[in-house]
């Protein structure tokens, strides 16, 4: 079964309209061991097919528009961090207590992006947490040498804090929690109740362009980057996102301005403004979370007690782990999932573990949910009810390690996989007591083995390539990778850029 029928096929589509999708291969980019550039181009796809199947329902009589993937594009949206720059800056991609690390037995990663999450991983391994980056990476170098890396992982994971001791897939596979993720589909989704079928109003054409979520409102309570790209690609089909954080939780302001063209940015407190939240409740379409499973449970917001109070809702949960299994309520990044579930010891050496090109679970889950977001939406308008849809790194983990392996090699007993990457060997990440992040800076590494990953955009200079753009912002100008969604007579860029964070007001518009 070629990528994208898979995909279709677990999202509930019409088989007969993947012959609408054409894709131009670039076997040069997103290289890895793994099918990465398969998996990407699936992803991206599957969400412009299920955007454009949305638009004719709405506003295209003469059928589903044609569809066109281009591997350069989505190679390009997948590495976005690298090619940002924001008043000529390059932005800051890993903080240096995020990496790897040699343990007594092994490997361990740690992700410490976010300040709380630095100050947890210090204070569980007795270090103040006004310790310079410098002095803590030496330090934190030294005492996780002589620590088994899955007593750091309990350990730093008990005090609030994130890290995953390195697996092999065989070792992931047997685990309680491997065995969960790979027991469900790709792509979950459901009915919630029996409300009435919903019914669009007119599309309001902007520029000339389709825009199939135009007039939807989407609540936006997503970090990171996966949830932030579902909803960034929301915005760009029309609907009005309005992301919500907590004031005392800012996002990384880097991070932010990748993930936030097309939207609006407010802040509030759950705990405090819960009539405010009602009052955006109540007029939302969708609602899109990507916290972890059962931390927003607290305030309402499971998919069945959103959809109670307010019905004809699709609710889409993101998750690292999945909703599911012992590891359900563990913090999860990327470059995490990667290590815990044998990524990283797939592409990497015997003697050190590797990344992909990418932050390819990241990016390929955010176009997965807002695939299933769209799907979702058209089957309300035929079918009703209120819906949910999830998804989890994890299992977008499983997908891709499950393809078969590169250059016709046999594939045999590993089922729904993604197919057709050329492979080579990934990057190494050299170094010695840790080393740069997965999916970082364009070069990985910090020792002799780093060497050059390419990615659409890299070849001609600072933008040189035709997915790369500029324009103005609140920001300062701003280089930017351009949206890998297409789809004949949709939207080719957000008509909104990126403003600070938290600046709008928590209200729609």
């Amino acid at each position: 079964m070629d990528e994208i029928e898979y995909v279709w096929s677990v999202l509930g589509g019409d088989a007969a309209l993947t012959a609408r999708v054409a894709r131009a291969a670039r076997p040069e980019v997103l290289e890895a061991r793994l099918p990465v550039r398969a998996l990407a181009s699936a992803c991206v796809g599957a969400c412009a097919l299920a955007a454009a199947e949305l638009a004719a329902r709405r506003a295209a009589p003469g059928g589903v528009p044609a569809v066109r993937v281009d591997d350069g594009a989505v190679a390009a949206a997948f590495t976005s961090e690298r090619h940002l720059r924001i008043g000529g800056r390059e932005p800051v991609s890993f903080a240096p207590l995020s990496r790897l690390w040699r343990t007594a037995d092994g490997w361990v990663r740690t992700h410490a992006n976010y300040p709380h999450h630095r100050a947890r991983l210090l204070a569980a391994l007795g270090l103040a947490r006004d310790t310079e980056d410098a002095r803590a990476v030496d330090a934190v170098g030294s005492l996780l040498a002589g620590l088994p890396a899955r007593s750091v992982e309990e350990t730093v994971y008990a005090a609030g804090g994130a890290a995953v001791a390195l697996r092999t897939p065989e070792e992931w596979a047997s685990s309680e929690q491997g065995r969960a993720v790979a027991g469900r589909p790709l792509v979950e989704r459901g009915v919630l109740d029996a409300s009435p079928a919903r019914t669009f109003a007119p599309v309001p054409p902007s520029a000339g362009a389709l825009l199939p979520a135009a007039g939807l409102r989407v609540l936006d309570l997503t970090r990171v980057i996966a949830g932030p790209v579902a909803t960034r690609t929301l915005a760009l089909l029309g609907a009005d996102v309005l992301r919500v954080d907590p004031p005392g939780l800012p996002e990384l302001p880097d991070q932010h301005v990748d993930t936030g063209f097309g939207k609006r940015s407010a802040t509030l407190d759950l705990t405090s403004d819960q009539a405010a939240f009602e009052e955006l409740l109540g007029a939302a379409d969708v609602v899109v979370t990507g916290y972890r499973p059962g931390s927003l449970d607290r305030f309402g917001l499971s998919p069945r007690a959103l959809a109670a109070r307010r019905p004809g809702l699709v609710v889409a949960r993101l998750s690292a782990w999945g909703a599911y299994g012992p590891w359900a309520g563990r913090r999860g990044f990327d470059s995490l999932v990667q290590v815990g579930t044998g990524i990283a010891a797939l592409e990497g050496k015997a003697d050190r573990p590797g990344a992909l090109p990418a932050q390819a679970l990241d990016h390929g889950t955010g176009y997965l949910l807002a695939a299933g977001v769209l799907r979702a939406l058209t089957e309300q308008s035929r079918h009703g009810g209120s819906r949910y849809v999830e998804v989890a790194l994890a299992r977008t983990a499983a997908w891709l390690s499950a393809g078969p392996a590169p250059d016709g090699a046999s594939g045999a007993g590993r089922p729904h996989g993604v197919g057709g990457s050329a492979g080579s060997a990934s990057a190494d990440t050299g170094g010695t007591r840790g080393t740069g992040g997965t999916g970082g800076p364009s070069t990985l590494g910090t020792g002799s083995g780093a060497r050059r990953v390419r990615a659409a955009g890299d070849a001609g200079g600072p933008g040189a390539s035709p997915w790369l753009r500029e324009r103005e912002s609140p920001l300062g100008r701003l280089r930017y990778a351009l949206p890998p969604v297409r789809f004949e007579g949709g939207p080719t860029d957000w008509e909104r850029a990126p403003g600070p964070w938290g600046a709008d007001a928590a209200r729609w518009v």
